[in-house]
């Protein structure tokens, strides 16, 4: 059972770093139902990982184990947390030309367009939105550099939207994402689109 002691400790470590990481993204985007779930998980083996390490405080493999299972858990959960390529982005296209062409193109793919007149460094520019679910990320990339591969584009994770077009979806979904809601006194509140056509 010694032997095999740091080796629990080195998993238990893994799991409990690589749910926490996973578990504060869930938090900073919003998903609460999963954050508490992945928290109950992580503080139950956390808690069996750190008895371990109390009750042979004169063993080094343990501390060993025990830091190698951080390090590997961050990265762990970094890893898993893109693979899933959860939420929503939004994705900031400054253009100088093509710009037209562009935004037909994202509509005719279904996605939603905003688009605003802008001033450069260098000149007038095209000021591109489009809000997507972040999987879809890597196919309005190739859209973008199709177009103009030296165009500036920006991308910000989105916590809340609503009435957006999707290209998943044929008409506008309601109650499938989160709303944003933004105070304008202390009684009414309002819906605040992600984007217009």
């Amino acid at each position: 059972m010694i032997s095999t002691l740091p080796l629990l400790v080195f998993f238990a470590e893994t799991c409990v770093v690589t749910l926490s990481t996973v578990r504060t993204i869930f938090v900073s985007r919003g998903w609460k139902s999963l954050a508490p779930l992945l928290g109950f998980f992580e503080v139950s083996i956390w808690l069996f990982a750190i008895a371990q390490v109390m009750q042979n405080l004169t063993s080094p493999s343990c501390y060993l184990a025990f830091a190698a299972g951080f390090s590997l858990g961050n990265f762990l959960g970094v890893m898993i947390e893109q693979k899933l390529a959860l939420g929503t982005v939004v994705v900031h296209i400054t253009i100088r030309e093509g710009a037209p062409e562009l935004i037909e193109s994202l509509k005719q793919t279904g996605y939603g367009v905003t688009a605003l007149d802008a001033q450069g460094a260098t000149g007038p520019v095209r000021v591109v939105f489009t809000v997507i679910k972040r999987k879809q990320l890597a196919k309005v990339v190739a859209i973008i550099k199709g177009f103009d591969p030296k165009a500036f584009y920006s991308v910000h994770h989105l916590q809340a939207a609503a009435e957006g077009i999707f290209p998943s979806s044929k008409r506008r979904p309601r109650g499938l994402i989160p709303v944003a809601v933004l105070e304008v006194g202390p009684l009414a509140r309002q819906r605040v689109p992600a984007h217009t056509d």
